[in-house]
Order: structure tokens, then C-alpha cells, then sequence
């Protein structure tokens, strides 16, 4: 009953309120509430430098994998699948380990282009494998993305050591907001129009989501809206993981949560999805500031500890209650 009274809208937003400005006022730097009507020099330089920077991408980066994993569950038909347990993840860091080693000083945006090319690749590589092995239990859909997730990875850190670019590759391999400061965020903003494009299709992403011949039937064209959709997750994870780093489980854990609350329609389902994964980000990240204050724990290891119990809940519990 709480649970179902925290999912309601206004409550979602107010929660949200309050973190946002909790994130703006914590960290090691003294900035008070107090101060903020009558801001010092260095205060300000805090506050519009790092403090609105790492919030804001916080808010961007939770709510666009949020969504990025209600897609591919809605249109994978599997409660399972996420960036995290498709692989998706894996491909974009190998994408910026390519660009690294061959574009060593080239713009961020060289390293997007070439996270978002493979990330959509592995996608649809993951896709096909699926269709083609047609697999009964969902459970072992993820287990399958998990397990090409982890020889990508594995790929990842070989290259990365024959080609003395493990420090480089690095701060990608674990999401942290500690880095983001103005002029290396804004990046993030390119996730705002496919949020947009995402709800405006979302009806069709529903449709797709209840199967090929039954689009047909509708007059969707069902391959073109898989590809479409599923090219737009794997470009909101691309921005997310070139920006911050990898952010775990986060699509996989949050839509499964409104899913519960909210239903499957895509459309009604998006906008908390939207909030809730910008709220668990958040209070991820406040947690990681205060548990060993005044240093920091990146938000990769805070998701990744709350992802894997909730994700073991899940698969304890999953194949009967999804299944049915």
C-alpha cells in the first residue's frame, strides 16, 4: 500500500523536488541553503560549475536508461532485458576504446559516433541471436545477453591492455558524476529529442511490444518500428555510458517497478518511469556522497550493489510470475 502510494504522480514529482535540491547542496564544498541569496565568488563558481552540472546529468542520465530499458522489455516482450543484460553497455565502451585508440585527441563527439554504432550493432546483434535460438524460458534471455555482455567486456579490457589504454578506458567502466563539470555534460541534452520522439511513437512501440503478426494486423509496420526503437535505446545508452560511464541494472530494475504499479501500455507508463529513474539515480548518488563523507563512492558501485539484489529478487521470482 505505501509502495502504491509513493507511484502516484505528485508524490513521484514532489520526491523528485526534494532530491534535486538535496544533490545541489551536498558534497564537500560548504554551500548551504542559506547561502544561496547571497553567494560568494567561490560559492557560485560551485554551484554553476559542478553542482547544477552533476544534477542535471543525473537527472538526464537516470531518466533516459529508465526508459531506454521500458522500451526494449516492451518491444522484446521480456520483463529481463535491459542495456545492462543485452549487452548494450559493453558494445559502447568498446566503441570508445576503438575511438581512443585510433582518435586519441578527437572530440567527444568522435567517441559518441562510435559508442553509438556499436552499441546499435550489439543490439540488433543480441536481437537476431534471440529470434533465431527462440529461447521458451525468459530468464535465459538475459542470462544469453549477460554472458555476450561479459566476452565484450573481456574483448574490451584485452584491447585496452595490449594497446596501454586501461586508464584511459577507465573512468567509462564505472559510471561516476564526480568528473562532470561544465563544458563535458552537455552532451547528455541530445537524450531531451529522443525522449520527445520516444512518447510521440509510443503507441507504436506498444503495438510492436504484442507481436509481429498482430502489427500487421494493425497496419504497423513491424520491422521498421523494432529497428527504430531499438536504435533509439541504444543511442540513449551510447550518450549515457560516452558522458558518465556505465550505470547498471538501472533499466532493468525501474520499468519491472512501474510495470508492477502502472501496467504495460508504454504511454501511460513513461512518464514515472521517467521520474522514478531519475529519483533512484539520485538518491544513489546522495548515498555514495554521505556514506564515507567527505569522500565519495562512485554511482556504479551504488546501483550495481541495489541492482543485484534486486535483480537476484527478480529471477527468484521471475519465471513463474512472468510467464504466467
Amino acid at each position: 500500500m505505501i509502495i502504491r502510494q509513493l507511484m502516484r504522480g505528485p508524490v513521484l514529482f514532489f520526491i523528485f523536488i526534494v532530491l534535486s535540491i538535496l544533490s545541489l547542496f551536498i558534497g564537500v564544498s560548504q554551500l548551504g541553503l542559506s547561502d544561496i541569496f547571497h553567494l560568494s565568488a567561490e560559492q557560485r563558481n560551485i554551484l554553476f560549475s559542478s553542482r547544477i552540472p552533476r544534477t542535471v546529468s543525473i537527472i538526464i542520465s537516470g531518466s533516459s536508461l529508465a526508459l531506454a530499458g521500458l522500451i526494449m522489455q516492451q518491444m522484446m516482450q521480456n520483463k529481463f532485458v535491459s542495456p545492462t543484460t543485452a549487452g548494450t553497455m559493453e558494445w559502447a565502451k568498446l566503441g570508445i576504446l576503438i575511438a581512443l585508440v585510433f582518435f586519441p585527441h578527437a572530440h567527444i563527439l568522435i567517441k559518441l559516433l562510435f559508442a553509438m554504432l556499436l552499441s546499435i550493432a550489439g543490439t540488433f546483434f543480441f536481437m537476431k541471436l534471440i529470434q533465431i535460438i527462440r529461447f521458451k524460458d525468459v530468464i535465459f534471455v538475459p542470462l544469453l545477453g549477460i554472458m555476450i555482455g561479459g566476452i565484450i567486456s573481456s574483448l574490451t579490457t584485452f584491447i585496452a591492455l595490449r594497446t596501454n589504454a586501461v586508464q584511459s578506458i577507465g573512468n567509462w567502466l564505472n559510471g561516476n558524476f564526480a568528473i562532470i563539470t561544465s563544458g563535458r555534460y552537455e552532451i547528455l541534452y541530445l537524450s531531451i529529442p529522443l525522449l520527445i520522439v520516444t512518447y510521440t511513437f509510443a503507441n507504436y512501440f506498444t503495438i510492436a511490444g504484442m507481436g509481429k503478426d498482430f502489427s500487421h494486423n494493425l497496419g504497423v509496420n513491424y520491422e521498421r518500428i523494432m529497428m527504430f526503437g531499438l536504435t533509439i535505446t541504444a543511442t540513449m545508452t551510447a550518450l549515457v555510458v560516452v558522458t558518465v560511464g556505465a550505470l547498471p541494472f538501472l533499466g532493468l530494475i525501474v520499468p519491472n517497478i512501474v510495470s508492477i504499479y502502472r501496467g504495460d501500455h508504454l504511454k501511460h507508463a513513461l512518464p514515472h518511469t521517467v521520474l522514478l529513474g531519475a529519483i533512484f539515480v539520485l538518491f544513489s548518488d546522495i548515498l555514495g556522497r554521505l556514506i564515507v563523507y567527505p569522500y565519495e563512492i562512485n554511482i556504479g558501485l551504488t546501483l550495481g550493489v541495489f541492482g543485484t539484489f534486486i535483480f537476484l529478487a527478480m529471477l527468484l521470482k521471475g519465471s513463474r510470475n512472468y510467464e504466467s
